[in-house]
């Protein structure tokens, strides 16, 4: 398996700056290991910090090795005993590749994980003639939101923490895990869900930690919050996703390709012309005033050739 390594701490006071001053910052350095890579061309690595670009990061820094000569201006600035020390402490051999993602957590994790899947299809490290299944598990409860520089929740508000109302109230909201999980094929999320939170108390307390008012939560989730006040049950459940099943079954790369009505990136349905024009009459009946252009010219919206 290709492990990802918090590297961090080796570049505390490094000769390579950019490194040094992420850290010094209280954000992260994770590495990549790109095994046996040392027949790959520098353009295999600088592709890859090309993509990475594309995607919106900042890029992938990289150290290359061959028989053990270190490649690369990380190598070069951060030092050549710094560097073997690195390669030792992640268990790599002498013709082994690095990459770097770095910056804050969340955005280093999601380019390091990415970065890992790309890595295994480039160098043929991926049987494609298996299924390998995992639980995810353990989803943290709550995430610290950089942008609104407070505490949100990570994915679900309405599942059960675990540890109820003590942990709500005693524990660090960012150790606080939830009741959640997913099962994950090839890297595919195949189902999703949670043990539901079923108490008022603990809705209003989970919610505050969040920000939100026990009038925010009267005001928008009034069926849910009144259902608990009744006494709803406890319950939980998962939802399958099965065109993904069928997309791996069928082994398509694209979701699109498997969907009864796939739409493109406008999310309009092209088969069927949807969404279609509607007419000033359906409009009033529900209340609705449109502040765009009119209908299209149905010449353009049906293919000449069609019937």
């Amino acid at each position: 398996p290709i492990l990802i390594h918090d590297v961090g701490h080796h570049f505390v006071d490094s000769g390579f700056g950019l490194f040094a001053g992420i850290v010094a910052g209280g954000d992260v350095v994770r590495a990549i290991p790109a095994p046996n890579t040392a027949d790959k061309s520098r353009k295999f690595f600088t592709d890859m910090n090309d993509w990475a670009r594309a995607e919106g990061h900042a890029g992938l820094g990289y150290i290359t090795q061959k028989n053990g000569e270190l490649g690369g201006p990380i190598a070069k600035n951060h030092g050549e005993d710094a560097t073997r020390k690195l390669i030792a402490e992640m268990g790599l051999g002498p013709n082994d590749g690095i990459f770097f993602a770095a910056g804050k957590e969340l955005a280093a994790s999601k380019l390091a994980g990415a970065a890992r899947a790309r890595i295994g299809a480039d160098l043929g490290l991926i049987d494609e003639n298996r299924f390998e299944f995992c639980w995810i598990v353990d989803f943290p409860m709550f995430e610290y939101d950089e942008d609104a520089k407070k505490v949100d929740f990570s994915h679900n508000p309405f599942s059960m923490p675990q540890g109820e109302m003590e942990a709500l109230e005693n524990k660090d909201p960012l150790d606080i895990l939830a009741y959640q999980y997913d099962i994950v094929c090839n890297g595919v999320e195949l189902s999703s869900g949670a043990i539901r939170n079923h108490r008022p108390e603990i809705m209003y307390k989970a919610f505050e930690i969040a920000g939100y008012t026990q009038a925010d939560v009267d005001t928008n989730f009034a069926g849910m919050i009144n259902a608990f006040k009744v006494g709803a049950p406890p319950h939980g459940g998962s939802a399958p996703g099965i065109d993904r099943m069928v997309m791996l079954l069928a082994g398509e790369p694209n979701i699109r390709e498997v969907v009864l009505f796939p739409m493109n990136q406008k999310a309009e349905d092209l088969m069927m012309g949807a969404p279609s024009p509607v007419s000033a009459k359906q409009l009033k009946e529900l209340n609705i005033r449109l502040t765009v252009d009119g209908p299209k010219d149905p010449a353009k919206a049906v293919a000449p050739n069609a019937g």
